[in-house]
């Protein structure tokens, strides 16, 4: 194999195929960033509200998009007086027809929750028919910008930005000098974390090799949670020379860490990244040594946000998007594998922040 450029920066970093150097290049320099800020830091009091939940398929448990969506939940309930028996929460099934995630929204409101928390793109359609219908509730959607609505706020991320993140440490971990990206849907949302993921390996080494896939076509949401079809995928990507694979597949998720546990040996090391949550916390604790680090998409920070700019009658402090400026994505270090990597991965974050490097949201 043809070694490939690497940048090696301020602090080490991965290792070599075969012997041949994979590294070279320099980290960016700057400024620190500035420090991440919070909408709902003022702890507003959110005791009278009744705030309802619909999940996306997978539900909570799912230890990704679900779940860190709870977690915001959680910490409002912690910070900001919310009773956990004025939380109701529904989810959405497989390849359900929108009119169901219609009655679930209408359900939600006349069970008297306000604001009603949809999670998840797919509620796009039907949301908006039912925001329109209901100018008296407070609606909020996850991962759509689409409804123009004065009764629903969108709560968006920079999905590439954190993807970037991840692909510089995919980079600086492969041996092989090839990664993998595995990911549920072929949809626009998630392409976002492939094309960030492959800038991100690729400011750092030019000429590695990338696999990508994605586990069903779009329409198919059933991609986010198919742990088998997830391990199949991430096989093929293995044994196609990938040492590194980095995946945004929900709950099928599994199947890739699964894959990739079988795969490594002392001798060949194989790596994977998580997605959405710290997933070194929450995987099967047979697969958290091959979990180097999360791509963090603050989910549970949206949330909270959201609850309390409700609570406080503030909507308008909320940020457009969380990106990386308001820590709305990110990547975990749980585990301690990308600790020798830090000092470039955050040289990489500041000079997002700070402009320097613009990540783009397609390929």
């Amino acid at each position: 194999m043809t070694g490939c450029a690497r940048d090696t920066g301020a602090a080490g970093g991965g290792g070599s195929a075969g012997g041949e150097a994979c590294a070279t290049g320099t980290a960016p320099s700057g400024g620190a960033a500035a420090a991440p800020t919070s909408a709902a830091a003022t702890k507003p009091d959110a005791s009278s509200l009744k705030v309802g939940v619909a999940y996306d398929i997978g539900g909570r448990g799912d230890q990704s998009f679900n779940d860190s969506a709870y977690a915001g939940i959680e910490k409002a309930v912690a910070d900001f007086g919310l009773a956990e028996a004025n939380v109701k929460e529904l989810t959405a099934a497989p390849n359900e027809p929108e009119d169901a995630a219609a009655t679930r929204l209408r359900q939600l409101a006349a069970d008297g929750y306000n604001p009603i928390i949809a999670v998840g793109f797919k509620y796009a359609t039907p949301l908006a028919k039912v925001a329109a219908e209901l100018p008296n509730t407070q609606f909020a959607i996850v991962d759509d910008n689409s409804i123009d609505l004065p009764n629903v706020t969108s709560l968006v991320f920079a999905e590439e930005q954190g993807s970037f993140l991840v692909g510089v440490a995919a980079a600086l971990k492969s041996k092989a000098c090839h990664i993998g990206f595995v990911g549920g849907v072929d949809v626009p949302l998630i392409q976002k974390f492939e094309a960030g993921y492959t800038q991100g390996a690729k400011a750092v080494a030019p000429n590695i090799k990338i696999e990508s896939k994605y586990i069903t076509p779009a329409g198919d949401f059933t991609g986010f949670q198919d742990p088998q079809k997830g391990n199949v995928v991430a096989t093929g990507e293995l044994d196609a020379g990938a040492d590194v694979i980095y995946h945004a597949a929900g709950a099928s998720g599994a199947g890739v860490f699964s894959a990739v546990k079988a795969k490594s040996t002392p001798d060949s090391p194989k790596y994977a990244i998580g997605v959405d949550s710290d997933q070194y916390l929450t995987a099967d604790p047979a697969v958290r040594d091959v979990i180097i680090t999360s791509m963090l998409k603050r989910v549970d920070v949206a949330v909270y946000d959201f609850i309390g700019a409700v609570a406080s009658n503030n909507l308008g402090a909320l940020p457009k998007i969380f990106d990386l400026k308001v820590d709305g994505v990110g990547y975990s270090t749980t585990g301690g594998q990308v600790d020798d990597i830090v000092a470039q991965l955050d040289a990489y974050k500041n000079a997002i922040i700070n402009g320097s490097i613009t990540v783009q949201s397609t390929k």
